[in-house]
């Protein structure tokens, strides 16, 4: 059974590369069958935030990636990590060690002034004397000391680490008592029955380090994907101005979760040349060993242009559900599918949305000067009460189609244009030139309302 996690760090918010991890993570579990773990690493006390962990488990509740079982918190299992390193001490396979900070920056000085890669020396790998007095050690895991160690990557092949290169005997225990984070890493991956860990390639370098603890407490080590950083479009690291923030920020900014998800899968993994993805097919579709080994690419517009497409094609019902978190309740509006339908075509986020939505319910409180200007160019204003008179002697007007008529009717009878009647009746009714078509407005608005606005813009004009 395949077995994924996603460990996140609580000393900050989840971004969209931690999400596509935990993303990718979840999709390859599920596609398998298998389970999707949760574990929170609170080990580092001076910078976890309570916040932060809980602002993880909001975004994944937002996003709808249910994990399996409880929730694995790293500070809960001090006891357990002790456990290992005593058995590793007694085993031969770690040791204590009592040089002091200053000896070994001392040793590393002279080995970076030889031009030698700093290295802990192994001085008290095989000690049999009598510790030095003052000094609390740490606990050193015995590494190899030749060869190589291989770490088959399902993304980025086989990669053989040289010993000389890569390791010296590090640190799993501190002088506390407290557990290095490889160490626990390996613990907790084994112990959780982990098969496969997707994480970013800045984890890379870890690797070979949690194999040595794999290897010396009889772990089976699991199967490895590295996935190449997510950068800004000039290539660089993605920062906070191109994307780079809290997940919740998008629910905030107003894109839709599927959206997201759509958007981050497609980051590094693709399937032919398809772009929209459902649920259903990234679980279907989606292998981790696929994944490319060259970093991608934020696309902003790529995010904007998906997002749209979600809200265009999402059942108008679910759409209004969707939007009263956003200060939105068109419950009880005889005419909530006319309006979603004339507005959702336009939009580009659930915030964008609401504007427009605000835009054609609310009546306008100012008028675009300029566009008035061209707006009410000759006879224009003459135009609009004519088609004011028509419309306060209508009675069966419903669709689009029937104000249409109207309009038409009118400018008929005066001998004008159809741009001087719908450009200063689009003023009128929306404060702007620009906006959805007119007919539909006044389909939505009904005649009261129409002539309400129509009024108050003649009332405006006089004065202006």
């Amino acid at each position: 059974m395949i077995v994924t996690r996603f460990a996140p760090s609580p000393t900050g918010y989840l971004h969209i590369g931690g999400l596509r991890t935990a993303l990718y993570s979840y999709l390859w579990a599920r596609k398998n069958g298998g389970k999707f773990l949760l574990r929170i690493e609170d080990t580092d006390e001076a910078r976890n935030s309570v916040e932060a962990a809980q602002a993880i488990i909001e975004a994944f509740k937002w996003v709808g990636m249910e994990h399996d079982g409880e929730i694995l918190y790293q500070s809960r299992r001090r006891e357990i990590y002790t456990r290992y390193i005593e058995q590793l001490l007694e085993e031969g396979k770690a040791y204590r060690c009592y040089m002091s900070k200053e000896e070994l920056e001392s040793i590393r000085e002279a080995q970076k002034a030889a031009k030698e890669r700093p290295r802990y020396p192994g001085t008290y790998r095989d000690f049999t004397g009598t510790p030095p007095a003052g000094i609390e050690p740490v606990i050193r895991i015995k590494a190899p000391t030749e060869g190589h160690i291989r770490v088959d990557d399902g993304i980025k092949g086989s990669i053989d680490f040289p010993v000389a290169d890569m390791l010296d005997d590090f640190i799993i225990a501190r002088a506390d008592g407290s557990p290095t984070y490889n160490f626990v890493v390996a613990i907790d991956d084994a112990l959780m029955g982990v098969t496969d860990v997707i994480r970013g390639d800045d984890h890379l370098s870890n690797t070979p380090k949690q194999i040595v603890v794999y290897n010396a407490l009889g772990f089976k080590v699991p199967k490895f994907f590295h996935v190449a950083m997510i950068n800004n479009p000039e290539g660089k690291k993605l920062s906070k101005r191109d994307g780079a923030t809290d997940v919740m920020a998008y629910d905030t900014m107003g894109y839709l979760p599927e959206a997201l998800l759509n958007f981050l899968v497609r980051l590094g993994w693709s399937h032919g040349d398809q772009e929209i993805f459902s649920r259903e097919e990234m679980l279907t579709l989606f292998d981790p060993n696929h994944i490319n080994n060259s970093s991608s690419s934020f696309n902003q517009e790529k995010l904007d242009w998906l997002n749209a497409h979600y809200i265009k094609n999402m059942p108008n019902v679910e759409l209004a559900h969707r939007l009263v978190p956003f200060g939105v309740d068109l419950k009880g509006h005889d005419k909530i599918e006319m309006i979603l339908d004339l507005l959702k075509e336009r939009a580009k986020t659930m915030v964008h949305l609401k504007a427009l939505i605000d835009e054609l319910l609310i009546a306008p409180r100012v008028y675009d000067e300029t566009a008035a200007q061209k707006a009410l160019k000759g006879d224009a204003i003459e135009v609009l009460k004519a088609f004011r008179t028509r419309l306060a002697a209508s009675t069966a007007l419903h669709l689009p189609s029937d104000y249409h008529v109207l309009m038409e009717a009118t400018i008929g009878e005066l001998g004008v244009g159809f741009g001087k009647i719908g450009m200063p009746l689009r003023v009128a009714l929306l404060g702007a030139m620009t906006g959805p078509a007119i007919d539909a407005v006044m389909a939505v608005l009904g005649i009261e309302s129409t002539l309400a606005r129509i009024d108050s813009f003649i009332a405006w004009q006089a004065t202006h």
